[in-house]
């Protein structure tokens, strides 16, 4: 087999791998949130449910970054996946093992194993597309990541039906049989990743030494925490409460605009260059500043419309759509750029890096949305709060993005 042939077909079963994950790590999460919401449990502790989750993806990308540099990426994303069936195994045992505390662990174990593949995918894409085919790059980046945050909305969607007619034990057993397929199905086909640093890989080398990667990873912190600041918690929880939707509702209605923002996702290449092998030129910091920056729009928009008493379902639909839009175009470009800033012997631990700081904003994100939305009183006053915090995130990524054009002449 020849080697565009051989990349294409191991690009194909990375990213089938990265979608049989994303489907149930989607699927998981909205069970873990509305079940204990069920229980009775308060937004704020819901948050701290989903820090453990996150706090793990800060330390899990770095170390994998550091894994995948040693040992190849196979084994990274073979031990993701081993990892999410090991989590759903356990979830599915005796009513009892059951515990918020448990439950708290068994989400923290699924976030580690959701970063470690998620980076080796995304390093895969550097390992067989060369960083001159800039144009090829972007498209099989869009691509992987788009594909799989409109996966994630149909794990979103899938955890809230499984939930509602199986129940909590027998859902996660039917996740866990799908997640051992796939790691068996990529086990006995994916060769091993070239993915070695030449040089011996230390400690020192895991935080980057290239300010655009330092400054393209500030700004992911405050994008993705801009993100969850309002939709982690506070979104859900206030459809939950306020409109009285039901489990199925909420997770249909969360999966449709994760799988458009995926869908976005895809399509970005064609609206901001990129999308051709030919003259078009792939993205920069620039563009990327300006797309970044749109995203106060909906957001002001969003909240002043609430807050004059517009009927709040069609305006967070109208206002999410437009959101959800900028928002994957903005994140299309970051995910382009860090592929493309990072060298190739060091694609795993640049990558691992810039995902830390990924995990990190979400976690910042998450943490704000309990503690924002309960503090500000629930309801419409705590979206409103939580919407108004998101707006500052947005700046603060639009500046640290600035400081990257300064870096950066693309």
């Amino acid at each position: 087999m020849d080697k565009p042939r051989r990349n294409l077909r191991d690009y194909l079963v990375v990213t089938a791998a990265y979608w049989a994950f994303t489907l149930s790590d989607g699927a998981l999460r909205m069970i873990i949130l509305l079940e204990l919401h069920s229980r009775g449990m308060s937004p704020i502790k819901l948050a701290t449910l989903f820090l453990f989750y996150e706090a793990a993806g800060v330390v899990t990308n770095l170390g994998g970054g550091w894994i995948g540099a040693r040992f190849g990426l196979r084994t990274t994303l073979l031990t993701g996946l081993g990892l999410q069936t090991l989590v759903l195994g356990i979830l599915t045992g005796p009513g009892a093992w059951l515990r918020v505390s448990s439950l708290i662990t068994a989400q923290t174990a699924s976030g580690i194993a959701k970063d470690l593949t998620k980076m080796s995918a995304k390093s895969y894409v550097r390992m067989v597309v060369p960083a001159d085919e800039a144009g090829k790059l972007m498209r099989w980046v869009a691509i992987l990541t788009g594909s799989k945050n409109a996966l994630k909305g149909v794990g979103f969607f899938l955890g809230g039906v499984l939930l509602a007619y199986l129940g909590f034990q027998w859902a996660c057993g039917v996740l866990g049989i799908g997640i051992l397929i796939a790691l068996i199905a990529t086990a006995l086909t994916l060769p091993s990743a070239q993915n070695h640093s030449k040089v011996k890989v230390q400690l020192k080398h895991l935080v980057s030494s290239d300010p655009r990667i330092n400054w393209l990873s500030a700004a992911r912190v405050f994008l993705f925490g801009s993100r969850d600041a309002w939709f982690v918690v506070a979104l859900p929880v206030y459809l939950a409460t306020d409109g009285g939707w039901s489990h199925i509702a909420i997770g249909a209605f969360l999966a449709l605009w994760v799988i458009g923002y995926g869908l976005a996702q895809v399509g970005a290449p064609n609206w901001v260059g990129g999308a051709s092998q030919g003259n078009t030129k792939p993205p920069g910091p620039r563009l990327l500043g300006k797309w970044t920056g749109l995203l106060t729009l909906p957001l002001i928009a969003l909240s002043a419309s609430l807050y004059l008493g517009a009927p709040p379902v069609p305006t967070l639909v109208v206002a999410l759509a437009i959101f959800g839009v900028i928002f994957a175009t903005s994140s299309t470009i970051h995910s382009y750029l860090i592929v493309q800033y990072a060298k190739e012997d060091e694609v795993s631990l640049r990558v691992g890096f810039y995902y830390a700081a990924n995990a990190l904003g979400r976690l910042m994100g998450t943490l704000l949305s309990g503690w924002v939305f309960q503090s500000a009183g629930l309801g419409l006053n705590g979206l409103l709060a939580c919407l108004m915090t998101s707006t500052i995130l947005v700046i603060l990524a639009s500046l640290a993005t600035s400081r990257l054009r300064r870096t950066d002449s693309t």
